[in-house]
């Protein structure tokens, strides 16, 4: 059978992509090498902005059932500071990677996409006007075209994202669940701490969301200092130095076990090569700090699904690069900012001076229209 789209990946960027493009008619095959559901590092936050590419996906609806409360407010917690935007809008909502992949391939499947899983694709070669798409199963698979939504922070083989040399920036993604705590409702507060940043977040179940991401030398510090597992130095690290993280979960209790990975590299890559198109966080990943992750990878893959519909798939590296490069450009520059003290620092003291400043960097950061 020859299919008219070969999708590499089955997580938001992937399914999204896939929902779309069965629904207009496409054959799609849809691979994915891992189980479901799963639990994976990244936060959990889905901006409102998203809500769209989610109702087109048929899921807007579940989502919302099954998702954390609404997120009203973003604020900052940065060392004794705790600050929060003084106006309320909806910025979106958290839900677990566990119910959201399943949620978004269960839809992609409804649409008629064909699912290939647990195998992965270990070449991609042209065949003709096509390509040949081989798994590690033995099995070929033929397509017109194929999109690589298979992430850069796990991705292997074909598709790995090159890795650069160790360096004491390097940076290392953490994330757990917790039951309890008191973090206020509706705040989503960025947390700034020596070293790195990180977000906390009400998801869903009642549960907690704590993710972040912390320097090499800022991990090997902390180990030195707090001593135990890796993520255990790294509680420690926050608690030790931010207020408002004290307060938010010092009385919480964790769910299961921390979840990690890294060394993790954002920044701007190809979004097509040799036919084949990229999207989600393999094509570019922001930093963390705008908790944008999640919403990037299914906004790129509306917007690559639009345009292959439309013929235009030749619009999507430049259309991607208008709408995603300025929020990554404006997470590079909030990491700087969250992660060094004296920026850190100075940071707090505007913001302390104009709380609404709060407001317009979730705007600079995609999670709503610039002029809402």
């Amino acid at each position: 059978m020859l299919y008219d789209a070969l999708i590499i990946g089955a997580g938001p960027a992937g399914s999204s992509a896939a929902r779309l493009l069965a629904q207009a008619g496409w054959r799609v095959a849809l691979v994915e090498k891992a189980e479901f559901p799963r639990r994976k590092v990244c936060g959990e936050f889905i901006s409102a902005t998203t809500m769209p590419v989610l109702k087109d996906c048929g899921v807007a609806v579940p989502f919302i059932a099954a998702a954390g409360p609404p997120v009203t407010r973003v604020g900052i917690y940065a060392g004794t500071t705790t600050l929060a935007a003084p106006r309320e809008q909806p910025w979106g909502r958290a839900l677990g990677r566990e119910h959201l992949d399943v949620m978004l391939r269960d839809a992609a499947l409804a649409a008629g996409a064909e699912f290939f899983a647990p195998v992965e694709v270990t070449a991609v070669t042209r065949d003709g006007d096509g390509f040949i798409g081989t798994l590690d199963d033995g099995r070929e698979v033929a397509a017109r075209s194929v999109i690589a939504a298979c992430g850069s922070w796990n991705a292997k083989g074909v598709f790995a994202v090159p890795q650069e040399k160790p360096s004491p920036s390097d940076l290392f993604a953490f994330k757990a669940h917790f039951s309890g705590g008191a973090l206020p409702a509706g705040l989503m507060p960025l947390l700034a701490f020596p070293g790195g940043y990180g977000g906390l977040v009400h998801t869903d179940a009642g549960r907690l969301s704590l993710s972040c991401c912390i320097r090499r030398d800022a991990l090997a510090a902390a180990r030195t200092r707090h001593g135990g597992k890796a993520a255990e130095a790294v509680l420690a690290h926050i608690l030790q130095t931010t207020k408002g993280a004290r307060a938010a979960l010092g009385d919480a209790a964790l769910q299961g076990n921390f979840l990690s990975t890294g060394p993790i590299h954002p920044g701007i890559r190809a979004r097509e090569a040799g036919g084949i198109y990229f999207t989600g966080n393999i094509a570019g990943e922001a930093h963390p700090v705008i908790a944008e992750g999640i919403s990037m990878a299914i906004q790129s893959s509306g917007l690559l699904a639009r345009l292959l519909i439309a013929h235009r798939g030749e619009d999507y590296a430049r259309e991607w690069k208008k709408r995603f490069a300025p929020r990554i450009h404006a997470a590079s520059v909030f990491a700087h900012l969250a992660m060094h003290a004296p920026t850190r620092f100075a940071s707090v003291a505007v913001i302390r001076a104009m709380p609404g400043l709060l407001g317009l960097g979730a705007r600079l950061s995609g999670k709503a229209s610039i002029s809402a």
